[in-house]
C-alpha cells in the first residue's frame, strides 16, 4: 500500500509539475520556443541555406563516423588476437598513400563550396533598398535610418520598464516574451533588401536575429555591415550575442516587418513625431517645464537602474541625496552623464538629445529630496560637449 501510495503520489507531482511547465511559457512567434532543439524557423533565404548546411555537414559528418568506426570496430573484433590472428607488418601501397589522401581533400572540397557560397552572399550588401545604422550601447540599441524611405529617423530601442522592474523582483510573471520586449522596436518593410550597419559607442556588442541568419559584432571605433531580407511580416527577435557587461542580458533586439503600405505609414508618423519634439538647444526653460520633460525621459532610460524613487539597488548609486546631484556646480553632474563613471558602471549618455540630458538632470535635481531648485539648460549641455 505505501509503494502503491507513494507511486501515487510522485506521479501527481510528475503531472502537476509537467502541467506547470506548460502554462509557465508558450512558443514565441519569431523568437524562442519551449523545449527547441534546432535553429529558430527562418524567414530569409540566408538562414533557410544556413538550415541546409547544417543539416548536410551533420549528415556528412554522421557518414564519415559510422564508415571509419565501422571499419575499425570491425577490424579489431575480427582481427583480434584471442582468436588466433598475430599482428603483421605490411608495406603501404601507393594508392592507399593516394586514397587517404584525396578522399579527405574532395570531402573537404564538397563542404566548402557550398559553405562559400552562403558566406559570401551574407556579405554581398550591395545594392539595398533601406540602410539602418544599429549603434550597441550599455545596454540598448540605437537605431539611425541613414538611406532609402525613413532617412533621418533615429531613436532608442530599450528593454520595456515592465520588464526589467519583473526581473528585478525575482518572481517574474508567466509571459512568453520575457526579457525580449522593447519600447520601440525596429520597422522594417517585408520583401525589402535592409543593410544593416553596425558600431558600438562604449564595448563590443554583437547584433543577432536567429530567424534572419544575421550576427555582425558592433565594435566601438569600427562599422561593419550585415544585411537581410524578411519573406514574412511579423514579430522577430534577438539578443546582442556578445558578453558586454553586468546588464548584457537586458539589451534585447525586436524587429517589426510589415507591409510595404504599413512602412510608409510609420514613416510618415515618426517624420511628424520627430518634427514635434525637435528642441531648440538654445532655447531657455523654466523650471517646471524642465521637471516634467524630465520624468519621463528619467522613466524611459534612468528608472531601470537607479529605481522609480532614485533609491538605486546594490552597486548602483542613489540619485536621492546624492552629494554630486544636489551640488551647486551642476557641471560635475553633466560630465557624469554626458561621460559615464565607475568604470562604466554608469554608462554615458551622448546619445540622448542636448534638451533631453538637461530634462532628466533637472528632474534629479528637484525630485525626491533634492529639493534644489536647481536648472541645467541645454546650452549647459552644449558647453560641456566634446
Amino acid at each position: 500500500m505505501l509503494r502503491d501510495a507513494g507511486a501515487t503520489l510522485v506521479l501527481g507531482a510528475g503531472v502537476l509539475v509537467s502541467t506547470t511547465v506548460h502554462a509557465v511559457v508558450n512558443d514565441l512567434p519569431g523568437g524562442p520556443a519551449v523545449n527547441q532543439l534546432n535553429f529558430a524557423p527562418p524567414v530569409t533565404k540566408i538562414a533557410e541555406e544556413q538550415h541546409w548546411l547544417h543539416w548536410f555537414m551533420m549528415a556528412l559528418c554522421a557518414v564519415i563516423f559510422v564508415i571509419v568506426f565501422g571499419v575499425m570496430f570491425y577490424s579489431i573484433l575480427k582481427h583480434r588476437k584471442s582468436v588466433g590472428h598475430k599482428a603483421q607488418e605490411l608495406a603501404e601501397p601507393i594508392w592507399v598513400e593516394l586514397g587517404w589522401t584525396i578522399v579527405p581533400l574532395l570531402i573537404v572540397i564538397g563542404m566548402a563550396l557550398p559553405a562559400t557560397k552562403v558566406l559570401v552572399a551574407q556579405k554581398d550588401t550591395t545594392n539595398s533598398d533601406l540602410t539602418i545604422k544599429a549603434t550597441g550601447m550599455q545596454w540598448k540599441w540605437g537605431y539611425d535610418y541613414i538611406k532609402g524611405e525613413g532617412e533621418g529617423i533615429g531613436f532608442l530601442s530599450t528593454l520595456d520598464t515592465a520588464q526589467r522592474e519583473m526581473s528585478n523582483s525575482g518572481k517574474p510573471a508567466d509571459t512568453d516574451d520575457y526579457l525580449l520586449k522593447v519600447d520601440h522596436p525596429l520597422v522594417v518593410p517585408v520583401n525589402k533588401k535592409i543593410r544593416i550597419i553596425t558600431t558600438a559607442n562604449d564595448v563590443i556588442h554583437a547584433f543577432m536575429v536567429p530567424s534572419f541568419g544575421i550576427k555582425q559584432d558592433a565594435i566601438p571605433g569600427f562599422v561593419r555591415d550585415t544585411w537581410f531580407r524578411a519573406e514574412k511580416t511579423g514579430d522577430f527577435y534577438g539578443q546582442c550575442a556578445e558578453l558586454c557587461g553586468k546588464e548584457h542580458a537586458y539589451m534585447p533586439i525586436h524587429v517589426k516587418v510589415v507591409s510595404a503600405e504599413e512602412y510608409t505609414a510609420w514613416v510618415g508618423e515618426q517624420h511628424k513625431a520627430m518634427a514635434a519634439a525637435a528642441d531648440d538647444p538654445a532655447k531657455v526653460w523654466n523650471l517646471a517645464d524642465l521637471v516634467k520633460r524630465g520624468e519621463s525621459v528619467y522613466a524611459a532610460n534612468c528608472a531601470a537602474c537607479h529605481q522609480a524613487n532614485g533609491k538605486g539597488a546594490g552597486p548602483i548609486k542613489p540619485l536621492d541625496g546624492s552629494a554630486i546631484v544636489t551640488d551647486a556646480d551642476k557641471g560635475k553632474m553633466i560630465n557624469v552623464v554626458l561621460n559615464g563613471a565607475a568604470g562604466g558602471a554608469m554608462p554615458a549618455w551622448k546619445s540622448l538629445s542636448d534638451t533631453e540630458l538637461a530634462a532628466v538632470m533637472t528632474f534629479a535635481k528637484n525630485n525626491w529630496s533634492n529639493k534644489t531648485e536647481q536648472i541645467v539648460q541645454p546650452a549647459d549641455v552644449v558647453a560641456a560637449r566634446p
